[in-house]
């Protein structure tokens, strides 16, 4: 129950984040936001890492930076990508990951999934279809690179997965992220460099998504997967396109529509079937905020 509200809360954050990032990459270029957000959640983890990186061994570190690189590619597929399509369908090919994370786990692996996750897996890609638009109108080359980032997500949740177990949870997240920040770093100095960020909303945007986002989040997903399958993990990722869009209705009044709110009833509905255990404990939380609030007299 603990590993399942951990990547809960996460998915909270990350669809939070989506409201100031965008405020902030709208000062600042994406490719330098990225680099600064990674190297601050790098330097974030070097204390509490350093100790413990010597345990990893050569087999660690490489696990490590194969994630990191996998981290880097799909922020660059997606962002390479929503240059040449829309943003409906770059929404709805990225959330594929759900399906293609049990699909890829079969063909690699041999992981076998059952028919109540393939079965919530189909529920939350109808869920983000409905969440995004329709996908019709994007350009070819642009959501091939979205898949491809779709496709990305889906092998680093997946050999997350596998290395979780045998490493250090902190050595591990903290080699992924440093290899993350080197990478986008990289691009944005080919891109002609980076200046030093200014202004409280990109400052408050780098500082929330590295700490939380990217140092924490990053954290828990290693440590919520020695305990739990990349299928029913993918699957619980999700539910940050709904968090993103309650958001974005809050505190930018977007509108969702009734396609919206269905599409969110969707996603809820497969974790349900895929993770039973989630809903049975929120409704014991709910039991018990009950029992514990004053009664009239």
């Amino acid at each position: 129950m603990l590993p399942t509200l951990l990547l809960v809360a996460v998915t909270v954050v990350w669809g939070y984040t989506f409201v100031p990032v965008k405020d902030a990459v709208a000062l600042y270029p994406l490719f330098p936001f990225l680099a600064v957000r990674f190297l601050i959640a790098t330097g974030a983890l070097a204390l509490p890492a350093a100790p413990r990186l010597r345990g990893l061994g050569r087999r660690g570190a490489r696990a490590g930076a194969v994630l990191g690189v996998l981290l880097a590619a799909a922020y660059a597929f997606q962002t390479a990508g929503l240059e040449r399509t829309t943003a409906s369908s770059a929404g709805f090919i990225t959330g594929l990951y759900v399906v293609l994370t049990p699909v890829l786990g079969l063909a690699l692996f041999r992981e076998g999934v059952g028919a109540l996750t393939w079965a919530g897996a189909a529920l939350a890609v109808a869920g983000l279809a409905l969440l995004s638009g329709s996908p019709a109108g994007g350009d070819p080359v642009g959501d091939l690179l979205v898949l491809a980032c779709a496709a990305t997500t889906a092998l680093q949740i997946l050999l997350v997965g596998r290395y979780a177990p045998s490493y250090d949870a902190v050595a591990l997240t903290f080699v992924q992220m440093a290899v993350a920040a080197a990478g986008f770093a990289g691009v944005a100095a080919g891109l002609g460099g980076f200046a030093l960020p200014r202004g409280a909303t990109v400052w408050s945007a780098l500082l929330l998504t590295a700490l939380l986002a990217s140092a924490l989040g990053l954290l828990v997903q290693v440590w919520v997967q020695r305990r739990m399958s990349a299928a029913r993990a993918a699957i619980l990722f999700t539910l940050e396109t709904p968090f993103a869009a309650l958001f974005g209705a809050w505190l930018e009044h977007d509108r969702l529509g009734g396609l919206g709110w269905g599409g969110g009833a969707l996603i809820l509905l497969g974790i349900a079937l895929a993770e039973p255990a989630f809903l049975a404990g929120v409704g014991r939380l709910v039991r018990s905020a009950r029992e514990l609030a004053p009664r009239r007299a």
